[in-house]
């Protein structure tokens, strides 16, 4: 049986971690194939930590935050060093549903894929749940600099509801990117030949806490993210 892991980075998630780990222990009383799970307590400055520790939960508890990126990546050397065969980043304030999960590792379990990517805007999605129209804007932007670089059309792009392989799992685990890491890390692995699918998914509006990404921080995200595509896309392949 394959070995899976969801990583749940947290940063101030009191609101809803608790409610999160209870909706994937829930998941496994009712399924034979259980799903094991870490938090990154990503240096939360509420009281995060004291529910999980108080709750019993599994966690690693980084001491500085280290943003998105860094904390997904420490959950990515979690999943190498315990051997798993699959990690999923599973978000921590609600907005993403386990019982996808399943639809989620098919086609890496089929080998059909290395990244497999739960979207809210492909065909058989019926999410209610979109984002605001700026950001469904910036997605689509993103998307088409993807696949100007890289010959292959994506449409959630920013999606954090992923699972990758064995392969990836130890690739991410020493190298991944600290800054807008799921755009840029699947514009490096498309550009590495590897495969990426799309699965349909439902997700939810948070449930508490605040996004990673302010209103105010949007055009410099948008800029950054752009140049760091183009950089990675002009670069020559190995």
């Amino acid at each position: 049986m394959n070995k899976i892991l969801l990583i749940i980075p947290a940063y101030n998630e009191q609101e809803s971690i608790l409610s999160t780990t209870k909706t994937i222990d829930e998941y496994n009383k009712n399924h034979s194939n259980t799903l094991d799970y870490i938090v990154i307590n990503d240096g939360s400055k509420d009281n995060t930590e004291n529910i999980l520790v108080e709750n019993q939960i599994p966690h690693i508890q980084l001491v500085h935050n280290l943003g998105i990126g860094g904390a997904v990546q420490t959950g990515y050397k979690y999943a190498f060093e315990n051997g798993y065969d699959i990690a999923i980043q599973f978000d921590g304030d609600g907005q993403h549903d386990v019982n996808f999960v399943e639809d989620i590792c098919k086609p890496i379990l089929e080998g059909n894929a290395n990244m497999s990517i739960g979207s809210r805007f492909v065909e058989g999605s019926t999410s209610e749940f979109k984002s605001t129209k700026a950001r469904q804007m910036g997605i689509k932007i993103i998307s088409a600099f993807i696949k100007c670089f890289t010959h292959e059309k994506l449409y959630d792009v920013t999606s954090g509801f992923r699972a990758i392989d064995r392969g990836l799992i130890q690739q991410f685990a020493n190298d991944y990117p600290l800054e807008y890491p799921e755009p840029i890390s699947t514009t490096q692995i498309l550009k590495e030949g590897k495969h990426v699918s799309e699965v349909p998914v439902e997700m939810n509006e948070r449930s508490g806490g605040v996004s990673s990404i302010r209103s105010w921080k949007n055009a410099y995200y948008m800029i950054n993210v752009l140049l760091s595509i183009m950089i990675i896309g002009t670069r020559r392949s190995k």
